[in-house]
């Protein structure tokens, strides 16, 4: 005989209905598999990058007695130029070369140890030499001009280049250091362009108005950023932008001053324009040595020599002042 089903269909269905219901495996909120008591975490929500890209800057502060020190050696730097160019006469020359080679040997210091350029004690000896030869011929040269110097710039650049071939590690890294090489040897030949300055119409002049308006804008840029550096033009670079509009007015302003007593043809309209020119130079040669190191910083790179990162920014900016006072002399003031 067939035994009775005790499950019977209804009773079956009045079970189901009471059983707790679970939701499908993989429902967000559930545990699938193991104790249903544990809560699963909730996700994370995704990062900001905005925000951690804040969090990385490094805001760099503003040493207020480095500031200071930095404008002092730009001024004394700029009266330096401006005695030696107005105390040049055709029988006491070599007293001014002797001050330009003084300085020379600075930007070579300097440069060479912020830029550390493939074989650099070899760079800093040819360096030298050539130093030497261009206030040579910008005392004895039989015309005063720019011939000799950009000769003695183009040899010198070759024998660096030539230096940096012997070793291994260094030619390795000439492809990328070219440029850094010519501007220290550049820079070392800038240095003798005053003197032969001196030896032209209306040269003399030129170094003058163009090395008070360099030193002032420097001095008052770097003196504003000890008092007031805002705003900050870049939060890794300790400057202000208000030191730097500041002191190209003044050096302007101080520029056209200069031209009202000088002789013809300067005018204070060309002293204000000479001024102008030899100021945002400055001020702009300064600012990319800056961001130079800055940048350096930021890449891991070890940091340069105190001394020679500080003065490397007013180093740079008159040599290239004074190549542009040779171009004033002779393209506008003619």
């Amino acid at each position: 005989m067939p035994q009775e089903d005790p499950w019977d269909a209804d009773k079956s269905r009045e079970i189901a209905r009471s059983a707790p219901k679970r939701p499908p495996a993989g429902f967000y909120g559930t545990v699938p598999d193991g104790d249903p008591t544990v809560r699963p975490a909730e996700p994370e929500e995704p990062a900001d990058p905005e925000d951690e890209a804040a969090e990385e800057i490094e805001v760099v502060p503003v040493r207020r007695q480095l500031s200071l020190a930095i404008a002092a050696f730009a001024g004394l730097l700029g009266i330096g130029l401006i005695v030696g160019a107005q105390s040049s006469a055709p029988d006491a020359r070599w007293p001014y070369a002797v001050v330009l080679f003084g300085v020379q040997v600075l930007y070579l210091l300097a440069w060479i140890m912020a830029l550390s350029p493939p074989a650099a004690v070899a760079i800093a000896g040819i360096c030298g030499v050539v130093a030497l030869v261009a206030d040579y011929l910008a005392v004895n040269s039989t015309q005063a001009g720019l011939v000799p110097l950009a000769w003695t710039a183009l040899g010198g650049f070759g024998a660096a280049l030539i230096a940096q071939l012997i070793r291994g590690p260094d030619r390795a890294r000439i492809k990328d250091s070219w440029r850094t090489t010519l501007a220290i040897v550049l820079g070392v030949v800038a240095y003798a362009i005053p003197m032969v300055l001196t030896r032209q119409e209306l040269g003399t002049q030129a170094v003058v108005v163009c090395s008070a308006a360099a030193g002032v804008a420097l001095l008052v840029a770097r003196a504003t950023d000890a008092a007031f550096p805002k705003p900050r033009i870049a939060p890794q670079v300790p400057r202000g932008a208000t030191g730097v509009v500041l002191g190209a007015m003044l050096g302007t302003l101080g520029a056209a001053g200069l031209g009202s007593v000088l002789v013809l043809p300067f005018t204070p309209a060309k002293g204000a324009v000479l001024g102008l020119i030899a100021a945002v130079i400055a001020s702009l040669v300064d600012l990319a040595v800056n961001f130079g190191e800055a940048g350096r910083r930021l890449a891991g790179e070890a940091p340069t020599f105190w001394l020679a990162r500080h003065m490397q920014g007013p180093l740079g900016a008159f040599a290239l002042v004074a190549a542009a006072a040779y171009a004033l002399a002779h393209w506008y003031l003619q």
